[in-house]
């Protein structure tokens, strides 16, 4: 049975462009902003399975396009002018995970979605809600 989990956060912005510019800066060298090191460790774990990890890095340090590479993730979506990036994962999961950050009427809206296969996706979707709580709050500020 395939089910679908979200987590959505929202933060009003002060500066469209600076915001933009941010997200298009993430993850390569510069990193996730927030918690790097737990980042690390799922490009680690990630390696460990047979994933890419977090060895590819980025094309370019602040353009993305569509079919990009981004550590661990693809870019599906890469619009600028319309504020929204979203990433498909590429990592060894029990399901299909996505991230997506969409700048809307001031606000960033930043959503981890995870379309869980079996119960295994199940129980990595709710072992990683604790690691969210930490990790997304502490991006989204940053990214704003």
């Amino acid at each position: 049975m395939i089910e679908y989990f979200e987590d959505k956060r929202t933060e009003k912005i002060t500066d469209r462009e600076a915001t933009i510019a941010r997200i298009w800066a993430i993850g390569g060298e510069r990193g996730w902003y927030y918690g790097n090191w737990m980042w690390q460790l799922r490009g680690y774990l990630d390696e460990l399975v047979g994933g890419p990890g977090l060895r590819r890095g980025r094309r370019h340090p602040s353009d993305l396009r569509a079919g990009d590479y981004l550590d661990v993730w693809r870019v599906q979506v890469a619009d600028r002018e319309a504020g929204r990036l979203l990433l498909s994962a590429e990592m060894k999961l029990p399901g299909e995970a996505w991230l997506e950050f969409r700048v809307v009427d001031g606000h960033l809206m930043q959503t981890a979605s995870f379309k869980a296969t079996g119960l295994a996706g199940k129980l990595y979707w709710y072992t990683m809600l604790p690691f969210h709580g930490f990790i997304f709050p502490g991006m989204i500020r940053k990214l704003i």
